[in-house]
């Protein structure tokens, strides 16, 4: 889910950029100036242009970074030995 989330999240950001280049190049704007300028203005407009969608990477990275600590502090823990010995099921 999150590495959906990210790629729809980065494929929507650059198509924000090829749109604006887009629109520029049809108002006769060189090319690496019409993306230069793609880019600079996609950057401010995508955080509000795609709020939900930027919203619902953070959450799930979040998630996972709670996950991985979680899982990493057990690790430790047995480790140490402050938990019971380890069964394998």
């Amino acid at each position: 889910m999150l590495a959906r989330d990210v790629t729809l999240y980065v494929l929507a950001r650059l198509g924000l950029v090829a749109v604006v280049a887009g629109a520029l190049i049809l108002f006769k704007v060189p090319l690496l100036p019409a993306l230069a300028v793609g880019v600079v203005v996609a950057l401010p407009a995508s955080l509000f242009v795609f709020k939900g969608l930027r919203e619902r990477v953070a959450v799930g990275l979040n998630e996972r970074q709670e996950k991985r600590r979680a899982e990493r502090d057990k690790l430790r823990s047995e480790l140490r030995g402050d938990e019971g010995p380890v069964t394998q099921a």
